[in-house]
């Protein structure tokens, strides 16, 4: 049989709550009930995520979650990233809930993926659906790898503290040889995992340091965003 379809059913503290965050991204709300028991359904395209309330659920402790191909993440995250600061005036990168950037997963063949951890604590996993040019590239640096590593705690399975100690360790043993572009995103993806610890302190001066070296729009709007999401 062909042309099945799946709609993920996923729970929630708020069915409101969910609504209102989804249709930020540019998601449209296609049903609704409270009676006989809380369900919304929201859609944005072919994308249909549904959801169901429950009364006392802790958001934090959610095992929700689904994987999402797309045939191009950059452009998604694009979308929803723009629909993220045009409601909340920034992008939410730490906290529940919060939007990860595109990154390589080496746990998924270097496929570039994010993540969108709603206000219900599911993790809606966006992967790419396929991994590019079949040819190989080339072998990635020391920092590269170790900042892919990190990627794998940090983005993949929410462990931003030992996603941290990977990429501190590697900092201190590369950073003063290792490409300029390699440093940037190592210092930045350190800084998100920073605001995620509540160390502002910390954010902000590696925010600092990767500035002095950043020479691309999207390494300076990655930045920008992060600053953004510093306390006043």
């Amino acid at each position: 049989m062909a042309n099945e379809r799946t709609v993920p059913l996923l729970p929630c503290r708020s069915i409101d709550e969910i609504a209102d965050f989804y249709r930020a991204l540019g998601f449209t709300q296609i049903y609704y009930q409270t009676r006989p028991n809380p369900y919304v359904s929201m859609k944005r395209e072919d994308l249909q995520l549904d959801f169901f309330g429950m009364p006392g659920f802790e958001p934090a402790d959610s095992y929700g979650t689904c994987v999402v191909a797309v045939p191009d993440t950059g452009l998604l995250f694009a979308a929803f990233a723009e629909g993220m600061r045009a409601a909340y005036g920034k992008l939410l990168v730490s906290g529940i809930p919060r939007i990860t950037r595109p990154r390589k997963r080496k746990n998924s063949d270097d496929v570039s993926g994010f993540s969108v951890i709603d206000p219900g604590g599911n993790w809606i996993r966006i992967f790419a659906d396929s991994a590019g040019p079949s040819q190989p590239e080339p072998a990635p640096g020391t920092l590269a790898a170790a900042l892919r590593n990190a990627v794998v705690q940090g983005d993949s399975r929410g462990e931003h503290v030992q996603a941290a100690r990977i990429l501190d360790t590697a900092l201190r043993r590369e950073q003063d040889t290792t490409p300029r572009a390699d440093l940037v995103e190592a210092l930045t993806y350190r800084a998100e995992l920073a605001l995620r610890a509540d160390d502002p302190a910390h954010a902000r001066e590696l925010i600092v340091r990767a500035r002095e070296l950043a020479v691309s729009d999207a390494e300076r709007e990655a930045l920008d965003d992060l600053a953004g999401a510093l306390p006043a």
